[in-house]
């Protein structure tokens, strides 16, 4: 049987950049992700921020742009990131918060960064984005910017980490928590879980537990 391991606290994800240092009031925390598997951790930082005395806020959501699906041509389709924002402004969210949504085709543009900067975020989460992020970004969060990676770093470092290692009979990998740098998947790691591949999973289906625990 597949040992489930103790998630990572979503919490700990802006405390992590800050040192562990006492913080208030909330900190504010720029999330980027954009399939299902990121929209469900960004569901546990909503939940993590709404709780009282806690030390972040989700200021802004950064995502993969509307995109067209099938051959025929039809009205964009938010990402599943964009969407879940769409439905928290539209109901679950605390009366009077509204969590914008930027949808830069390149984090290097401008227009974004200038926006970003007027945030000043004190962290960001990345998690399955899906964009490179520039030097110019990284230097804006003052607590800097940690990606939640379905691997062992740096062993599987690069995409698709999770088919490769099942691929290769990997029986036991790792959620990774890791700053981000420049080079890909090549920042100091803040946390690990280890993960084991159950006997008939699939890489979507592990993909998704290790996300759900790496979001905590």
């Amino acid at each position: 049987a597949r040992a489930v391991p103790a998630p990572l606290s979503a919490s700990a994800l802006s405390s992590a950049a800050a040192g562990g240092a006492p913080r208030a009031p909330p900190k504010k925390l720029v999330f980027l992700g954009t399939p299902e598997v990121a929209a469900a951790v960004l569901a546990r930082l909503l939940k993590a921020a709404g709780e009282e005395g806690a030390r972040f806020e989700v200021a802004a959501v950064v995502t993969q742009p509307p995109a067209v699906k099938g051959r025929r041509r039809a009205v964009p389709t938010p990402s599943a990131v964009h969407q879940a924002v769409i439905d928290w402004n539209d109901g679950g969210r605390v009366e009077g918060e509204v969590i914008p949504v930027m949808t830069p085709v390149k984090a290097s543009e401008e227009g974004f960064l200038e926006a970003l900067r007027g945030l000043e975020p004190d962290v960001c989460v990345t998690a399955a984005y899906g964009n490179i992020l520039p030097d110019a970004f990284l230097a804006i969060p003052r607590g800097g910017t940690l990606n939640i990676h379905p691997s062992r770093l740096p062993e599987w470092r690069g995409a698709a980490p999770v088919p490769r290692a099942i691929e290769a009979g990997v029986r036991v990998s790792a959620v990774t928590v890791a700053e981000t740098v420049r080079k890909l998947d090549a920042g100091p790691v803040v946390d690990v879980v280890e993960y084991e591949f159950g006997e008939d999973e699939d890489a979507m289906e592990a993909l998704e537990r290790m996300f759900e625990i790496g979001a905590g």
